[in-house]
């Protein structure tokens, strides 16, 4: 066996993805709450970066940026800088200010919210009120602190026995007493033992609810209302009553303090309004502010020799900079494309309905504005459309769909909003079976399968015709 080393010269091609064309990728992904965060992070990062005065309306600094000095980020370019151009092209071609901060630009009033009573914060009041040595009030409040938001003790007895060196019976009869405070169900320790509170607090003691939700609970849950009956003697229409009854009860009591904190808005990322005939889009450009370079440091461009520090920071910065917004220019414009072709596709959606919503896939737009499949996925992921119909999530327009008479597709979408209604007026005592509902279909024009059919039900959380039977 012989072994020698060789220097061979081989000419392969790579796909190389580069930092520039990386964040590019990065930034098309972010929706509006995203890119703003991105936005406010590199703010702080990159000096050379602020935003654009919104009195400025002009042409995209990226646009100029990239003919002035044919920076391409696909191509990965890094050219280098001609700092005296680059004082010429913002000295001729924008104007450029310093910060504009006055003291009453940053302050917004919505910001300023009464402070919020939380469910551990009431529970410890009715405790302080109810006359107990201070011993038993420190155990009480460590019981308390460890009930969670919806209202569950998530503490088992062995740990403040230990703590508090009490038996167990000492433990469990505070409990007992933190489980009488308002909201009814609270410090219960599973979903059983939360109802059976509500019930005794309504006086159900020795009842059939009782029973139910001792000993029946998952089959209840199930709606198997005839094998329940027959096994505790009663009718099917009494343990439906008791059903019905048992559903008015709160499963999560603490969920009335869900503070209004915890809400999470949707910011739009793409408005549509109808102007005459026609249906406008526009990115939401409110929600991240348009950025430019700092005054300050358009004056320093000329005041440093090439080979200096100052000059080597300035240019790392700048460059960074010319990227990220040549990076948002670019994400604004895909996104307009994308919705634009959207909106041209589902031009009934928007004109009659749901009912008129079609079948659409990411290679349909993709073959329409000429780019990969991956860029429209990008697009429009996690992204939300304000429209005339309501606020919707851009991939809620991309819908599978069945066949129809005329051979065009019908979406999925509109298919459960047909099944839906035919449901809501469902005969209650001789529910709709999915088999006849399928064949319904067909007799409108629609080609689909009972297996299809029990596939939308499923997703439009409908249980079977056996479960939704009342006696």
């Amino acid at each position: 066996m012989k072994m020698n080393f060789n220097l061979n010269l081989i000419q392969t091609q790579k796909l190389i993805m580069t930092p520039e064309l990386k964040q590019a990728i990065e930034i098309l992904q972010f929706n509006a709450i995203e890119l703003n965060e991105f936005i406010n992070e590199e703010l702080l990062n990159n000096p050379i970066l602020e935003k654009l005065a919104t009195d400025i309306d002009e042409e995209p600094i990226s646009e100029k940026v990239e003919q002035e000095f044919e920076y391409d980020l696909d191509k990965g370019d890094k050219p280098e800088i001609d700092w005296e151009d680059m004082v010429n092209y913002f000295d001729e071609s924008r104007p450029i200010s310093g910060s504009t901060y006055t003291a009453d630009s940053d302050i917004n009033y919505d910001n300023f919210v009464a402070d919020e009573e939380n469910l551990k914060d009431y529970l410890l009041m009715q405790l302080k009120f109810s006359k107990l040595e201070d011993e038993v009030v420190k155990i009480g409040e460590y019981v308390i602190e460890n009930i969670d938001d919806n209202g569950y003790l998530e503490m088992k007895n062995e740990e403040a026995m230990m703590l508090f060196n009490r038996t167990h019976d000492d433990i469990e009869q505070i409990v007992r007493l933190i489980q009488t405070f308002d909201p009814a169900g609270v410090g219960a320790r599973d979903i059983k033992e939360c109802l059976l509170i509500q019930l005794y607090q309504q006086g159900f003691e020795e009842s059939l609810e009782e029973t139910l939700v001792k000993e029946h609970l998952v089959e209840l849950g199930e709606k198997k209302f005839a094998i329940i009956a027959k096994k505790l003697g009663e009718s099917a229409e009494r343990i439906q009553m008791a059903y019905d009854y048992i559903k008015t009860l709160e499963p999560k009591p603490g969920r009335s303090f869900s503070s209004m904190r915890d809400v999470r808005y949707v910011i739009p990322d793409v408005y549509v309004e109808k102007v005459k005939d026609e249906y406008v889009v526009t990115v939401n450009e409110s929600a991240s502010p348009r950025l430019q370079i700092n005054g300050f440091y358009k004056k320093m461009l000329s005041q440093f020799s090439r080979d200096s520090l100052t000059n080597e920071y300035l240019s790392k910065n700048l460059q960074s900079a010319l990227r990220i917004i040549k990076s948002i220019e670019q994400r604004r414009n895909t996104i307009y494309r994308v919705c634009t072709a959207i909106v041209e596709y589902q031009y009934d959606f928007f004109e009659k309905g749901l009912l008129y919503l079609k079948p659409l896939n990411l290679k349909d737009i993709a073959d329409e504005i000429e780019v990969h499949e991956s860029t429209v996925s990008r697009a429009v992921n996690g992204k939300y459309m304000q429209c005339p119909n309501g606020l919707f999530e851009i991939k809620y327009f991309f819908q599978s769909g069945v066949k129809g008479a005329s051979g065009e597709g019908v979406s999925s979408e509109s298919v459960k909003l047909v099944m839906k209604d035919m449901i809501d007026k469902e005969d209650t005592k001789k529910p709709l079976s999915d088999q006849f509902l399928a064949d319904e279909l067909v007799k409108a024009g629609i080609n689909i399968s009972r297996r299809t059919v029990a596939k939308y039900r499923d997703e439009l959380n409908i249980p079977p015709s056996s479960k939704r039977k009342r006696f």
